[in-house]
């Protein structure tokens, strides 16, 4: 009897012994941080490497695991499809954000991405507050940690932009910020989330932190050394108004007046400081990542995608803006280090799309590129349907490369939709600029696999999206002559830097293996052992993940 009780004994040691040595499958850190980094191509991290410092970038990419061939996988690459789809880990098919702007059919006009008319603006007396997420059909990765930890877990969003700190937030959020610039210079929010601001955004809103970046933006280092990027006055980039050249210095105090007030810290380096600020100011307010349970901050830099869009990508601005952003991410590093501690944090870092060279440029140096004027080819399309059927109003709209029908308007003249759509192609693809047309049809009739084709199919949603969708020549956009843009399914819109780095995050490895903006999602909740976004398409990157098959 004493050798079965013996035996029993040491059964029950083993497997004691067992279940403390095993791994639990999931990591468990206090805080998790996802950076998006508005309007960054991939190269941005290679181009500037010899002159960031070794705490920001370098730190994320050394000590952290690189994904270097990550792309979209779909189009339009615009900002709010791309929060959504980092968060929701899936593509506008199915979590419904289809642009920043879109025709509403159901309403017949243009509707924004977060505007929600039935909230109330908060911290402020303008509309800037009246949004919501309630345009994303999904679920996102923040709104599954919500519900994982019973809503104990903190979730904030911070962003210049509303679209950039609303989408990633999700809609379970705590809350998410935005900065409103004007006459007023303030982080505000929206009663969707709460009714009041918390007492540390009033505080940080009273600080004077805002006016201290009213000053003069000039380049971090001697602009000489600044060899990575082409020459401070050429005719590719866009002056503020007020300035006679788009050159450095730039005297953000006598330029704000005709630069929208305090709008102007958005479009320089400062903005992404500036937002920092916040996020250090709501990591402390909010008591992130200070139990054991795990709280989310979403950031979004936006400063980067306006200088991005007035100089070029190409401008010594974009660069001295990153040689910024660098210093910004080691002190947003250091501070998580602080107060969180080393090792009990995780950190994503990826772009909502990329962008394309200064066409005029690419031209003066022989390479193809060049500008759609789309007022008249709206013009030209409209005419053409109304002449094609002697029915005036059968095109309701165009926009975001899409054609739209008026599907009463086809229906009382007795018209067969698919028939116009075809048509319509046909047209459209007469112009030289435009490199392929599709009908709506065609998405619902056959899944593509094809690279620009496929991109269409993931970013088409058949309620919201229009009749036809188009897709313009290489380099080819519909944009001033200065400054860069972006909207493609082309790898310069597509190719986006994708880091993870902490806790349970692979150190100083890479991938060249081709990622997608919707593994970002996927890859966080099989770290964290929560639940996938509802709409999730995209996969976890196992090679990131310390957790083992």
């Amino acid at each position: 009897m004493r050798k079965l009780a013996a035996a029993v004994l040491c059964v029950f040691a083993a497997f004691g012994s067992k279940a403390q040595t095993e791994e639990t499958p999931y990591a468990k850190p206090k805080l998790v941080v996802g950076i998006v980094v508005d309007q960054m191509r991939y190269d941005y991290i290679t181009r500037f490497w010899e002159k960031y410092g070794n705490d920001g970038f370098r730190r994320l990419v050394n000590d952290g695991f690189n994904c270097r061939n990550n792309h979209y996988n779909y189009a339009p690459t615009y900002t709010g499809p791309g929060h959504a789809s980092v968060y929701s880990g899936t593509t506008p098919a199915i979590h419904g954000i289809i642009g920043n702007d879109w025709y509403d059919k159901e309403q017949d006009r243009m509707v924004y991405c977060a505007e929600d008319d039935t909230r109330q603006s908060v911290g402020t007396q303008s509309d800037a507050g009246k949004m919501s997420p309630h345009r994303m059909k999904t679920t996102t990765i923040t709104d599954q940690l919500r519900l994982a930890t019973e809503l104990r877990g903190k979730v904030i969003g911070v962003a210049l932009k509303d679209r950039g700190a609303i989408l990633p937030a999700g809609h379970a959020a705590n809350a998410a910020y935005w900065f409103h610039g004007k006459d007023e210079g303030k982080w505000i929010t929206s009663s969707y989330y709460i009714d009041e601001l918390p007492g540390w955004v009033k505080k940080f809103n009273r600080s004077g932190k805002v006016k201290e970046y009213v000053t003069t933006w000039n380049t971090l280092y001697d602009i000489d050394t600044y060899v990575e990027s082409g020459p401070d006055n050429n005719p590719y980039e866009g002056p503020f108004k007020g300035e006679k050249t788009p050159t450095f210095p730039h005297e953000l105090g006598k330029l704000m007046k005709n630069n929208g007030g305090y709008d102007i810290l958005k479009s320089v380096p400062y903005g992404n400081s500036l937002t920092v600020d916040f996020a250090l100011a709501a990591l402390d307010g909010e008591n992130l990542g200070q139990d054991d349970v795990t709280d989310f901050l979403a950031v979004s830099f936006s400063a980067t995608d306006y200088v991005g869009h007035r100089f070029g990508v190409n401008s010594k601005e974009v660069q001295d803006t990153y040689l910024r952003l660098d210093k910004d991410l080691a002190r947003l590093l250091s501070a998580l280090d602080e107060s969180v501690g080393k090792g009990e944090y995780t950190v994503f870092l990826t772009a909502d799309h990329a962008a394309v060279q200064v066409p005029s440029y690419l031209q003066s140096l022989n390479i193809p590129g060049g500008y759609f004027d789309l007022l008249n080819f709206t013009i030209h399309m409209k005419e053409f349907a109304k002449e094609k059927y002697g029915v005036d109003g059968l095109i309701a709209n165009i926009s975001n490369f899409q054609i739209f029908i008026d599907h009463k308007v086809a229906s009382e003249n007795n018209l067969r939709i698919r028939d116009i759509q075809d048509d319509l192609v046909e047209e459209v693809m007469q112009y030289k600029d435009v490199e392929k047309a599709y009908a709506a049809h065609v998405f619902t009739e056959a899944e593509f696999t094809e690279r620009i084709t496929a991109l269409l199919q993931r970013g088409y949603n058949q309620k919201r999206s229009g009749d036809v969708l188009f897709v313009l020549a290489p380099a080819v956009i519909s944009y001033p002559r200065t400054g860069s843009t972006h909207g493609s399914a082309l790898n310069y819109d597509t190719h986006t830097p994708l880091l993870f780095y902490g806790k349970g995050i692979r150190k100083g490895k890479s991938t060249v293996r081709e990622t997608h903006i919707n593994d970002v999602a996927p890859t966080i909740a099989v770290l964290l052992g929560i639940a996938f976004p509802s709409g999730t398409t995209g996969h976890p990157v196992q090679k990131a993940i310390e957790i083992e098959d």
